[in-house]
């Protein structure tokens, strides 16, 4: 298992926004491609002084996967247009860590 991490942020009068763009438009794309070895996206985001910051972690089974989502390039952000629109900044590249261990709560 890979995760990708991936962090941008906006102002805080744009998080709203984006918020609902990432729920309603981007997280939906990525499921509708239907990659296979793609296992899940997840969204955090905290408030950190003057900025809101989002981070993505998406989750895969091989690093061909990730290939097929971001292209031969896969540490590049994918960052859409519409996105690029309401962000203040973002990662240009995101970060992949190879899952080494998990646990699940007894």
């Amino acid at each position: 298992m890979i995760c990708r991490i991936w962090r941008g942020w906006t102002t805080p009068q744009n998080a709203e926004s984006y918020e609902a763009l990432l729920r309603e438009e981007i997280f939906p794309g990525i499921v509708g491609r239907a990659i296979p070895g793609f296992v899940r996206i997840e969204l955090g985001r905290a408030v950190v002084g003057d900025e809101v910051e989002f981070v993505t972690i998406m989750w895969f089974d091989t690093l061909e996967a990730i290939r097929a989502f971001a292209g031969a390039d896969y540490e590049t952000a994918v960052v859409p247009p519409a996105a690029r629109a309401v962000l203040k900044r973002f990662d240009a590249r995101s970060q992949h860590y190879e899952v080494r261990d998990s646990r699940e709560a007894i």
